[in-house]
């Protein structure tokens, strides 16, 4: 299997709900459901890969406060070498909502500050050689997403390849966020976007459409992935054909981070040498059991016939 590592934004999620319909201003609601969890798009991942017995390096950073603390003990060994920020550890507010979506508040924190030192410090290029490399929350790692020519040219000395999760920006997809995130795109190897994120950054409403677009400013054989939630997902191969796979229909519990999960166990297939098509089948069933299950669950990541031998 080859190497996996995440890059990016782990803080902590405090979780509550369902709460509809959203309550006034001045009033208290009681609510069913709290769950105080590791949170961000790099946390999740993380999560689902270590659940489903994945071995992976995560480069990560912390606020100087409990939280912090709490944080790095999630993962203990692996966040050995994470930078301590003096800033609190950044916090998310998710309130749940009985149709399964969510509504968070979030603080700025630490992210802002995660640099390419903090990367540096905590992941080896040659240890990492010939593997993937999930990148997320370019929008909330400041610091980071200002340096990410050296950290590409970084990955490409050591054959890294990127995986980018962009992730929703604070203000939006405007013309300055969307051509940022087409030129970050142009030196990844692989793209993991939602639909909405695909057809935004295209200027075009067909997500096929989308994905073949944005592949075509993207290195040569990279793999464009859409995640379309309960309608499953959709990629463009290295060759350019069309692979998809559908979602198990489940009753959903929480769809926080179900795209995260969807990562993971995607990337952990095809470092196991999988076909795209059991990579997508990997990423939509292990997220679908994420999100209808508490506490949450992933399963083992089983390996084809063809990849085993």
């Amino acid at each position: 299997m080859k190497p996996l590592a995440v890059i990016g934004n782990v803080n902590v999620d405090l979780i509550l709900g369902p709460a509809a319909p959203w309550p006034k201003a001045g009033t208290e609601i009681i609510v069913d459901h709290d769950e105080l969890r590791v949170g961000g798009a790099a946390g999740n991942s993380a999560l689902a890969w270590e659940g489903m017995g994945v071995d992976f390096e995560i480069a990560a950073s912390v606020g100087s406060d409990e939280f912090g603390h709490w944080l790095s003990q999630a993962f203990s060994e692996r966040a050995a070498k994470w930078p301590v920020h003096p800033e609190r550890t950044t916090l998310s507010v998710g309130i749940t909502h009985p149709d399964g979506e969510r509504t968070f508040f979030t603080t700025r924190g630490h992210l802002p500050r995660l640099s390419l030192a903090d990367v540096f410090a905590v992941l080896d290029g040659s240890t990492l050689s010939g593997g993937y490399a999930l990148l997320c929350g370019p929008f909330l790692t400041d610091d980071l997403t200002r340096d990410y020519g050296t950290l590409f040219d970084w990955a490409d000395n050591h054959r890294i390849t990127l995986a980018l999760d962009t992730g929703w920006p604070l203000d939006g997809w405007t013309d300055e966020n969307c051509a940022a995130t087409r030129g970050w795109l142009s030196r990844c190897g692989i793209a993991l976007l939602n639909e909405v994120e695909a057809t935004t950054l295209a200027g075009l409403d067909n997500p096929v459409d989308a994905a073949r677009h944005l592949r075509s400013h993207m290195p040569e054989g990279a793999i464009v992935v859409v995640k379309r939630g309960p309608d499953g997902a959709i990629a463009i191969d290295r060759d350019g054909a069309l692979v998809a796979a559908t979602a198990p229909q489940v009753k959903v519990v929480d769809t926080i981070g179900a795209g995260d999960v969807f990562n993971a166990a995607f990337l952990a297939a095809l470092a196991r040498g999988e076909t795209l098509s059991t990579c997508l089948a990997a990423g939509t069933e292990v997220a679908s059991r994420a999100i209808s299950t508490l506490p949450r669950s992933y399963g083992e990541l089983k390996a084809t016939k063809e990849a085993a031998r």
